[in-house]
C-alpha cells in the first residue's frame, strides 16, 4: 500500500513536469510549444504551431496514460507513459541536432533550454514511479490462497503442510480398514478353528441346566 502511494506521487510529479516543459525554452529562445508534431518526423523548420498541434500534445497524452495507470495501480501503464515522454524528447533532440548541426548548452541561453531537461526529468520520474509501485492485487492473491490447490492427479494430498485434516492418502487404492478382531493375536486376522468356542458366553449343557433348575413334578 505504501509503495503504491509513493510510486503514484512520484509518477504524478513526473507527468506534471512533462506537461509543463513545453512552456519553457527548448532551444535558444524558442519555446517547446512552438515546435510542430510533424516537425519531429519531417524535420524542424521555422514555422510555429498552435498549442494543441505542438509537442505538448503527446505529453498531454502521456500524462493521461499515467493518470490511468495510477488509478488502476498498474506499474506497466505508468512505465508506458514514461517511455512516451522520453521517446518524444529524444526524437526532438535528434531532429534539432540535424537542423542546427549540433546540440550545445551555452551559458548565454543559445543552446538547449530548461524545457528539455524538465521533459527528460519528467520521463525519468514516471519510470521511477512505476518501479516504486508494487502493482495491484499481488498481496491479496497470496493472502487468499497461501497454498496452491492440489492437482487432479493427486486429489488427496491436502493440506500441503501434512497437518491434521483431510486424508493424506496418495495411493489410488481404497484406504485399509481397521481389523475388528480384538482377541489374542491382535493385528493378525485368523479364521476360528472348528473346535474353538466362538460364543461370547459359555453355553450351558443340558445336565448342568437340570442341576440348577430341576423340572417341576
Amino acid at each position: 500500500m505504501i509503495r503504491n502511494v509513493l510510486g503514484s506521487v512520484v509518477a504524478l510529479l513526473g507527468a506534471a513536469a512533462a506537461v509543463q516543459s513545453p512552456f519553457h525554452s527548448w532551444y535558444g529562445d524558442r519555446l517547446g510549444r512552438a515546435y510542430r508534431i510533424q516537425d519531429l518526423f519531417g524535420g524542424i523548420g521555422g514555422v510555429t504551431s498552435a498549442v494543441l498541434g505542438s509537442i505538448l500534445l503527446p505529453f498531454l497524452f502521456a500524462a493521461l496514460v499515467a493518470l490511468v495507470g495510477v488509478v488502476l495501480r498498474s506499474r506497466w501503464v505508468v512505465a508506458l507513459a514514461g517511455l512516451i515522454v522520453l521517446g518524444f524528447t529524444v526524437l526532438w533532440m535528434v531532429r534539432q541536432g540535424q537542423a542546427a548541426g549540433s546540440l550545445t548548452v551555452d551559458s548565454d541561453g543559445s543552446g538547449l533550454g530548461w524545457g528539455v531537461a524538465q521533459a527528460a526529468a519528467g520521463g525519468v520520474l514516471l519510470l521511477l514511479g512505476a518501479l516504486l509501485m508494487s502493482g495491484r492485487g499481488v498481496r491479496n492473491r497470496h493472502a487468499r490462497d497461501p497454498y496452491p490447490a492440489p492437482s487432479d492427479t493427486r486429489p488427496d494430498t491436502w493440506p500441503p503442510t501434512q497437518e491434521p485434516g483431510p486424508s493424506v492418502q496418495t495411493s489410488p487404492l481404497p484406504e485399509p480398514e481397521a481389523d475388528p478382531y480384538t482377541g489374542p493375536g491382535t493385528g493378525q486376522h485368523r479364521a476360528p478353528r472348528s473346535d474353538e468356542d466362538t460364543a461370547p458366553h459359555p453355553v450351558a449343557r443340558d445336565e448342568d441346566r437340570d442341576r440348577y433348575h430341576p423340572p417341576h413334578p
